[in-house]
């Protein structure tokens, strides 16, 4: 069985059944198209990609430090800092610093944020709930099906 080496430096087989890489064609572009639909209801938002993707892992991760946040989103901290000086300016996060190592800043989300990204994540659940409803019963249940599977393997995937 082939090896790959992944961007996180772990070591994973290549499937080798070719249904399971016919799936996997088929899930990988399936899935980007539906977040690039999706996600089209972002621009309500009023803020950017990025931005909305640091504020998405605050608040369902909880707050970070800034490294841990550029890890999180794989960016450099650089980087990062001008994501977050962006949704504080906006008033989306607060920083407060280490009390134990002044040069470590602590990040999260502020109530302002988090309402903003549950209406952003609200928008999108019901555009493609608005889409989904012209599926027959026995279709959506075939995908709450499927979903299910995904978030069991996901579950216990590293």
């Amino acid at each position: 069985m082939a090896k790959v080496k992944s961007e996180n430096v772990e070591r994973r087989s290549v499937a080798s059944r070719p249904a399971a890489v016919e799936a996997a064609d088929r899930l990988h572009s399936a899935a980007i198209h539906l977040l690039r639909r999706v996600r089209r209801q972002d621009v309500a938002s009023g803020i950017g990609p990025a931005q909305l993707s640091a504020l998405s892992v605050l608040v369902f991760a909880g707050p970070k430090a800034l490294g841990q946040l550029a890890a999180a989103e794989q960016v450099k901290p650089p980087t990062m800092s001008r994501i977050v000086a962006g949704l504080k300016r906006g008033r989306l996060v607060e920083i407060t610093r280490d009390p134990h190592d002044a040069r470590r800043m602590h990040i999260r989300s502020t109530a302002k944020g988090t309402s903003l990204l549950q209406r952003g994540r609200k928008r999108r659940i019901d555009y493609l709930a608005a889409h989904l409803d012209s599926l027959a019963r026995s279709e959506l249940a075939r995908l709450a099906t499927a979903a299910a599977i995904l978030e069991k393997l996901l579950s216990n995937w590293r």
